[in-house]
């Protein structure tokens, strides 16, 4: 399609999740289900084709571009693992909170890593030196395994993916900022629909405002990705290592979770040394939670108020 038609097909992609999650979280559900088990469906087609153009030679030589390469890598790679955490802000939905979540993460990660692996092999495999020239490598790569239909297939795919994260994203996104609002931290007005059940339609709409400023820039800078990427990466990556200290500290001493935790307060913290210049986002985010905090706290001194409340809820 002409490129100019590029920004309206993108605003289609945002506008379908958003009025699905008008209804509340159990449609989104649903939906997100029926979108994630068609993506598995065509991963599993595509990485099936393409397995027979695997060939030895395009694993030569090993780490062409240096251990640089190999960090520039991982940091691009969070993109492909962030977002599964989101649940834990509907949290609130689940019939058993504490049997499901965990039994969903563990699925999540086992499928997801299974995926991601599979497609990297055969990716490496089929494509060689090409996997990294291509603009659509997903489509080069069902092209190389004779899938005629490739082009409409990877078309499907990237609207699952675009409509599937949309999906979940709002869904986490209204919940947190209803529950931020009945906290304090934004405005009285956005905290309808934090209890369990309801819709947070008001936080909704602010959660699209902010996406669709967002989107604005987006436009306005010609759709250039990389820097969305790495600044969402780094972003991501400071939410996990604030909340793998938090876990740290809260969780008992020597227990086989704490340790998981100290390992992956480790690992994160690396990650937050990869990613450089992008940091500066999350960190002036992190200077306006902070102040918002201490305002709040002010004016709870002034009115004699308690302070009751855990600043790691807006960090």
């Amino acid at each position: 399609m002409d490129r100019s038609g590029i920004p309206w097909l993108a605003l289609g992609f945002l506008v379908v999740p958003f009025v699905a999650n008008l209804f509340g979280v159990r449609l989104t559900g649903w939906l997100q289900l029926v979108l994630t088990g068609l993506l598995l469906a065509i991963v599993v087609v595509v990485v099936a084709v393409s397995a027979p153009a695997v060939r030895p030679e395009s694993f030569t030589p090993f780490l062409p571009h240096g251990w640089g390469g190999v960090g520039t890598a991982i940091v691009m790679f969070v993109w492909a693992f962030a977002g599964w955490e989101v649940g834990t802000h509907i949290s609130g939905e689940f019939a058993r909170p504490r049997r499901t979540i965990p039994l969903a993460t563990a699925i999540t990660l086992v499928l997801a890593g299974g995926c991601y692996l599979a497609l990297q092999v055969v990716t490496v495999g089929a494509l060689g030196e090409r996997a990294g020239q291509g603009d659509v490598v997903l489509l080069d790569l069902a092209e190389a395994g004779g899938v005629r239909a490739a082009p409409a297939l990877i078309g499907v795919v990237s609207a699952v993916v675009a409509l599937g994260v949309l999906n979940v994203y709002l869904a986490a996104f209204g919940k947190l900022g209803a529950s931020l609002a009945s906290n304090g931290d934004l405005p009285r007005w956005f905290a309808r629909g934090a209890e369990s059940g309801a819709v947070p339609r008001r936080a909704l709409m602010l959660s699209m405002a902010l996406v669709l400023g967002y989107f604005a820039v987006a436009v306005a800078t010609g759709f250039e990705l990389q820097p969305f990427i790495l600044i969402h990466t780094a972003s991501m990556v400071a939410v996990y290592t604030i909340g793998m200290i938090a876990a740290i500290r809260i969780l008992p001493r020597r227990t086989a979770g704490w340790w998981m935790a100290v390992i992956a307060s480790v690992c994160t913290i690396g990650l937050l040394l990869l990613a450089g210049i992008a940091l500066v986002v999350p960190a002036v985010v992190a200077v306006i939670a902070v102040g918002v905090t201490l305002v709040r706290r002010g004016r709870e001194r002034r009115r004699g108020a308690p302070e009751n409340r855990d600043t790691a809820s807006v960090v």
